[in-house]
């Protein structure tokens, strides 16, 4: 049963104990995948609490990271909540919020848990890519050289503005990781390296180590220098910086529509493992 008196408001600094509890607690959770956890987010915009009798039983949040993007960065509710008025509400209010800016913005979810999809969908969510992933297994490591003028180094703090100027042009406003983001990306990750000629930095790519071997989790390459073997130079450093003898798979996720991401990891042996992740829009203003 619904309780009566229950109320939609922001969560505040206080409350990260009970967001805790429904971020590690309770099953019915959806989180981003991104360099944060959903209590990082606390404190910022749009972040909203379903409360009944001082428990929080729910929580969204969607603040905007990037700019006009307001990915949904977290979902959750207890079993005593139906999902369907959690949502709802939540939702109604974080709309009501992003409604008052007067300018374009796009609320998008990745799709990781499929009881969240039909949420979505009943909102006026659509379907705008799906994220497909790939692997590169040991026995189909191959060596690419780093081409001439070009060197391979790792990423410094000094190199961040560069580094989230590149991204832009690389995957544009919606995909877009800011200089705050892969600040904190680089502090998690196990190899951050840049690509640069004489004219400055023109690639770069982050990675993680896994159970199962790594996981390159960025790699963008100027798009003025694309075609000129940096991307596979970066991949290759990246192998051979981990242990080529040690890797048993190279993992990857990309758009399913990024079809020069796609003939790079091909090139170079990754092949699909049939797993797919549908990427839902929720348009606003314009």
């Amino acid at each position: 049963m619904i309780n009566s008196r229950s109320q939609v408001r922001r969560v505040v600094n206080r409350d990260h104990h009970q967001i805790a509890n429904l971020v590690f607690h309770e099953f019915s959770s959806h989180r981003h995948l991104d360099w944060y956890s959903p209590l990082d987010w606390i404190g910022t915009p749009n972040y909203w609490a379903h409360e009944a009798n001082g428990k929080i039983t729910a929580a969204l949040a969607c603040p905007e990271d990037p700019p006009h993007i307001a990915w949904i960065r977290f979902f959750g509710h207890s079993q005593d909540l139906p999902a369907a008025h959690a949502w709802h509400s939540l939702w109604q209010s974080a709309l009501a919020d992003l409604n008052c800016t007067n300018t374009q913005t796009h609320v998008a979810s990745i799709i990781t848990k499929q009881w969240f999809q039909p949420l979505l969908l009943s909102s006026g969510f659509q379907l705008k890519q799906n994220i497909v992933l790939l692997e590169l297994k040991k026995e189909m490591i191959r060596s690419f050289p780093v081409p001439a003028a070009i060197q391979i180094r790792p990423m410094q703090d000094a190199d961040l503005p560069l580094v989230a100027q590149l991204d832009l042009a690389a995957f544009g406003q919606f995909w877009h990781n800011t200089q705050s983001t892969l600040q904190r990306a680089r502090s998690q990750c196990a190899s951050a390296t840049v690509a640069e000629d004489h004219s400055g930095l023109i690639g770069y790519q982050l990675s993680t180590q896994t159970p199962f071997g790594a996981h390159l989790a960025r790699l963008a390459v100027n798009p003025q220098h694309q075609g000129r073997g940096i991307g596979s130079a970066l991949i290759s450093h990246l192998i051979q910086t981990l242990g080529v003898h040690q890797l048993e798979r190279l993992s990857v996720n990309t758009q399913s529509d990024n079809s020069a991401s796609l003939a790079l990891y091909k090139k170079l042996g990754f092949m699909r493992t049939g797993e797919e992740l549908p990427v839902f829009v929720y348009s606003i203003g314009g």
